[in-house]
């Protein structure tokens, strides 16, 4: 089994073709492609995590949808002042197939 460990939207996530996964925003737009550097490559029985050796490898992956995550309701509150603040906050986010380790 081939898979990857790719850095997206500020994370690490697993990932081999086929798979689809979620990140924060990319700039770009539905059935565009969008390549990743690997932090590491799993081929079978051989790993590769040497910089020179991950130079040559991209993780492609083309855009599926943009989305936005659940809403976060922030709260804050202090005690014996009248202070209350409520805020909410619903983040940006990407879905994207993985078409090619190469």
């Amino acid at each position: 089994m081939v898979y990857a460990i790719v850095r997206a939207g500020g994370r690490q996530e697993k990932v081999s073709v086929g798979d689809t996964f979620v990140i924060n925003r990319v700039a770009g737009e539905t059935g565009d492609s969008v390549d990743f550097a690997p932090v590491l490559l799993v081929d079978g029985d051989k790993v590769t995590a040497g910089a020179e050796d991950l130079a040559k490898v991209t993780v492609t992956a083309e855009i599926l949808e943009e989305l936005r995550g659940p809403k976060i309701r922030i709260l804050k509150y202090k005690n014996k002042t009248g202070y209350k603040k409520r805020q909410g906050h619903r983040q940006e986010l990407t879905r994207l197939k993985v078409t090619g380790i190469a």
